[in-house]
């Protein structure tokens, strides 16, 4: 039985310190799929509901661009990570884009953007194994795969949840459960809107590797 039709039963463990590791970038690909933003709030709301932990912690990771490299203003970006912070209780993990310049004979120079997270994410895990039960990891990508078994082995109970458009085969089936999230209809909230930046073109790495 799955993950999800296991919490649409109420099969859960019980779980008494439940630790939750959101890495933001390998989501995108299931917003843009779904054409609508993952709603953080609904999130969290499905987790204490279906997962009822006595002790609940959330970390948020997210790597934002740099002042002046977008045709638009990131202040709403700051302001959701604010959101996130007082308005959640989330803990808040962020960094500045890495701007990487590239230079290719045909092309010519170019700008590869680095935001990846997985170090902070597995350094926050293991700094806090002693304080949870149990482990969700919203991330598709198979350099965690090492860190669940280690969790395992470590007596933890590991759930991943991340989509079909960007879900390794080997952490999938790492854990002890895994659950799309474009088959849970709660966790969805506005239309994701199309922006359009005129002021620079550049190449950013696919974080979310396999």
């Amino acid at each position: 039985m799955s993950l999800l039709q296991n919490l649409k039963n109420g099969k859960i463990t019980e779980i008494k310190s439940l630790y939750v590791f959101i890495d933001s970038s390998n989501l995108w690909a299931a917003q843009k799929s779904e054409q609508k933003l993952l709603d953080y709030e609904k999130i969290l709301n499905y987790i204490k509901d279906n997962f009822k932990p006595s002790r609940l912690k959330v970390f948020y990771y997210a790597a934002y661009p740099a002042e002046g490299t977008r045709g638009y203003s990131i202040k709403n970006k700051h302001k959701f990570f604010t959101f996130l912070k007082k308005g959640l209780g989330f803990e808040v993990r962020k960094k500045e884009l890495k701007r990487i310049k590239i230079v290719n004979e045909d092309l010519g120079e170019s700008i590869k953007e680095k935001g990846d997270m997985d170090v902070e994410i597995t350094v926050d895990a293991m700094y806090h194994i002693d304080k949870y039960d149990a482990v969700i990891f919203f991330s598709g990508d198979s350099d965690f795969l090492p860190l669940v078994n280690h969790l395992k082995n470590n007596n933890k109970i590991v759930y991943i949840l991340s989509s079909r458009n960007n879900i390794s085969e080997e952490l999938r089936t790492a854990g002890h459960g895994y659950c799309d999230v474009l088959d849970i209809d709660d966790f969805w909230g506005n239309d994701l809107k199309n922006r359009e930046d005129k002021k620079i073109t550049l190449r950013k790495e696919d974080d979310s590797r396999m």
